[in-house]
């Protein structure tokens, strides 16, 4: 099996590299599916990994949810089941063997329908769940069906009819292996999970505004420590914790692509205090926006 899954993983790095022969991230013509590939070892880099399925075809990655660590790699898959601000790092990758991986992401409605297809709607509302992020062992169901998917890059004219019944088909997959108990609790409406799922969307949506527990423990029928809880459960942070990684990420992101100083992307994002979001800045990223930002240019350019 594990000879087998390895020479399914090299035929999938095969395939993607044939539609992304150059480093970065390559957006295709089936919706939600990008290729990533990078031929070094990457600094970390923050993003929020939105609902998704990645697979690593060759090399291998770290993903940094709050103070908790995954590295994955071909025998190995990653699944997102809410929205998470993560630090990702790409670990093993050469000029010669590039990391080579792909996301497909998805809308909790498409989970939802294959749930209702299936048979274990009820005993599905009734198991447990935990974070929002798994990383779990690679199995032979669900690398041929992501390849069925890939390969249909192959024949452009059949994506529009044959791409959602091959996505379909990759959901499937995961939500029968082990860990798709806990991407079932996330999609079920009025579930615990779900709940808190609603709550991450609401801060997403709205952080720039004041984080008020109590409103969002009543949007969510729980207490404000039970909330507190689960929140932490699903993301590894508290709310506020979550809640700074997603500003500062998005102010980051203003700084590089708008003619904006630092103390306006601070007020834009939801900072009062230009001084406290410099502060928050330099703990997150490792030097202030300024710097951080000239430093961040001048890797790209080098």
């Amino acid at each position: 099996m594990e000879r087998k899954l390895a020479r399914q993983a090299g035929e999938l790095a095969r395939v993607i590299e044939r539609f992304a022969t150059t480093d970065g991230t390559h957006e295709t013509s089936i919706p939600g599916l990008c290729f990533i590939r990078a031929s070094r070892i990457s600094e970390p880099v923050h993003s929020v990994y939105k609902p998704s399925l990645c697979v690593v075809a060759q090399g291998s990655k770290v993903v940094m949810l709050g103070q908790e660590s995954y590295r994955y790699d071909a025998a190995h898959y990653l699944t997102a089941s809410v929205n998470l601000p993560i630090a990702g790092q790409v670990v093993e990758a050469s000029a010669e063997a590039p990391y080579i991986s792909l996301q497909l992401q998805f809308a909790m409605d498409q989970i939802l329908d294959v749930i209702q297809a299936s048979s274990d709607r009820e005993e599905s509302s009734r198991r447990p769940y935990g974070r929002g992020l798994v990383i779990h062992q690679m199995n032979d169901s669900l690398q041929d069906a992501v390849m069925r998917l890939v390969k249909l890059l192959d024949s452009p004219r059949d994506i529009p009819v044959l791409a959602p019944y091959a996505i379909r088909e990759v959901i499937y997959r995961l939500l029968q292996d082990e860990q798709g108990d806990a991407l079932k609790q996330f999609a079920l409406t009025g579930s615990r999970a779900q709940r808190i799922a609603a709550v991450i969307e609401r801060l997403n949506r709205d952080f720039a505004k004041p984080l008020r527990i109590d409103e969002l423990a009543e949007e969510a029928g729980m207490s404000a420590s039970s909330l507190y809880y689960h929140f932490k459960e699903v993301t590894a942070m508290s709310p506020i914790q979550y809640l700074k990684q997603l500003r500062l990420q998005e102010a980051r992101n203003l700084l590089l692509s708008e003619a904006m100083d630092a103390a306006e992307a601070a007020f834009q994002v939801g900072y009062e205090s230009p001084s406290y979001f410099s502060r928050e800045y330099a703990r997150m990223f490792g030097n202030p926006p300024i710097r951080d930002i000239r430093r961040f240019r001048d890797a790209l350019l080098g």
